[in-house]
């Protein structure tokens, strides 16, 4: 039964379109200034291209491609979990690695990543679905056995990687329009949004929980993070896709018929929801264009309607 949402201060249309199916778990949803998505089954280890009206065609096998973005010149990032690592794929498809390993140990599982304004990268790193025994970062002096090493990193534009916070199981992310916040999503064990304050530097300020998206007991969990050009907070979540005014309040739930797992705003406008469920792909139209990617401001995409 088709899954028809109420919420008129921030959709046009109520009723996702269904674009394509047959998958096993879609991932990364990325919109490309030249009229086309990118977008990942994670299961299957492939990276696709999809132009509206056409059917996805595959671009290259992953080692766990997952989350995704641009850096400032346009080339696209993707974190790779199996391969545990975060790669940039040129212009001319090669592959290289942008980050691996952090004081000598290998990252866990790189799961999605955002570019700040100043050419920055900063991504997320669960560690809960690596053995403990496989877990090779080192943990801060003093700390022993009780070191998850779960953390939200930053990766300079000159190849310096640092923590930026740690968290419980960091997912999605995504800044403010003003950068100066950038939101995580936290998976397991609880479900919530941390907000992270950054000094001008882009270091954490100070920290504090957004959302509690603990309530009731409908299937999914907070991971696809976006934010639209007014500042407000869109998380997957039980149910759908959960939206917050900037100030932490839910203005309601999209709903679809699968579970929403990730998303991204796109199409010229910015104002085309993609949705990324388990085995399809939907979309929806927003009132209200979506935050763009600094990259899209060079390309003349400006995200404000």
């Amino acid at each position: 039964m088709p899954a028809v949402n109420d919420l008129p201060e921030v959709l046009e249309t109520t009723e996702a379109e269904r674009l394509a199916t047959g998958y096993v778990f879609t991932e990364g949803p990325l919109w490309h200034p030249d009229g086309y998505w990118y977008f990942v089954d994670i299961r299957q280890n492939k990276l696709y291209r999809m132009t509206p009206g056409r059917a996805p065609e595959l671009v290259r096998e992953t080692a766990g491609g997952n989350g995704t973005t641009f850096d400032l010149q346009g080339h696209l990032i993707l974190c790779e979990g199996t391969a545990r690592r975060v790669v940039r794929i040129g212009s001319d498809g090669k592959l290289e690695t942008l980050a691996a390993r952090y004081k000598g140990g290998r990252f866990n599982r790189p799961n999605d990543v955002v570019c700040r304004s100043d050419g920055s990268l900063y991504f997320t790193d669960p560690d809960k679905r690596v053995p403990y025994t496989e877990r090779e970062i080192p943990p801060p002096a003093g700390v022993d056995n009780l070191w998850d090493g779960a953390a939200v990193y930053r990766l300079m534009a000159d190849g310096t990687i640092s923590v930026l916070a740690l968290c419980e199981y960091p997912n999605g992310l995504a800044f403010s329009p003003d950068e100066r916040t950038l939101y995580v999503a936290n998976t397991r064990s609880s479900k919530y949004i941390h907000a992270i304050e950054l000094d001008a530097g882009g270091n954490m300020a100070r920290r504090r929980i957004f959302a509690d998206m603990n309530e009731g007991d409908l299937p999914g969990i907070p991971d696809g993070l976006k934010v639209d050009s007014q500042g407000r907070v869109f998380c997957t979540g039980p149910g759908g896709i959960w939206v917050f005014t900037p100030g932490g309040e839910c203005v309601g739930i999209i709903r679809f018929p699968e579970q929403a797992v990730n998303f991204a705003f796109g199409g010229p406008d910015l104002r085309t929801l993609l949705c990324r469920a388990h085995t399809s792909v939907y979309a929806l139209r927003v009132k209200v264009p979506g935050q763009p990617h600094p990259w899209y401001r060079e390309k003349g995409m400006k995200g404000r309607g």
